[in-house]
């Protein structure tokens, strides 16, 4: 199999922060089912170093899967393919204890990578923090996952068809 087939999942996400848990949802159902050789869906939480060095292991496309405020109702969904070099342009303030993703490819960037094609899988939250602890996703953006599994499919099934 060559790199130019190969392409990244990846879950992001913080389960103890509401709805920021998406990603990481969205991976666990698509994990239940296979995928074609080459496809790997990984649940990379909150682990932005790794997520940085699998970008970097060769992949033709990079999906993200990721909540992202746009201001419409929690639970849209939104497929949009990003500016690799465009976003890694941009001003994001560091923190040291969590990389978001303009950092990540940032950091993909210093160390010598190529950023492949990258996609995010994206919804609108509804909660992003729960006073009581709580480990779960809101229920607009809980009916969003299915969706979310099933737009995934069509991309990559996409991106793996002969030009």
């Amino acid at each position: 199999m060559s790199a130019s087939d190969r392409i990244l999942v990846a879950g992001i996400g913080n389960i103890f922060l509401g709805d920021d848990a998406f990603g990481v949802e969205v991976v666990k159902e698509l994990t239940k089912s296979e995928f074609p050789e080459g496809v790997n869906v990984v649940d990379f939480g909150i682990r932005s170093y790794d997520l940085a060095y699998a970008i970097m292991d060769g992949y033709a496309a990079t999906v993200l899967v990721d909540t992202t405020a746009r201001g419409n109702a929690p639970g849209t969904l939104y497929l949009i393919e990003l500016d690799p070099e465009g976003l890694a342009r941009l001003e994001e303030v560091p923190d040291g204890h969590s990389l978001g993703p303009v950092q990540v490819l940032r950091l993909v960037q210093s160390l010598g990578g190529e950023i492949p094609q990258l996609y995010l899988v994206g919804c609108e939250p509804a909660v992003l923090e729960t006073e009581d602890g709580e480990i779960s996703l809101s229920e607009s953006v809980r009916a969003a996952v299915p969706k979310a599994v099933e737009m995934i499919r069509t991309l990559v099934n996409d991106l793996r068809a002969p030009a």
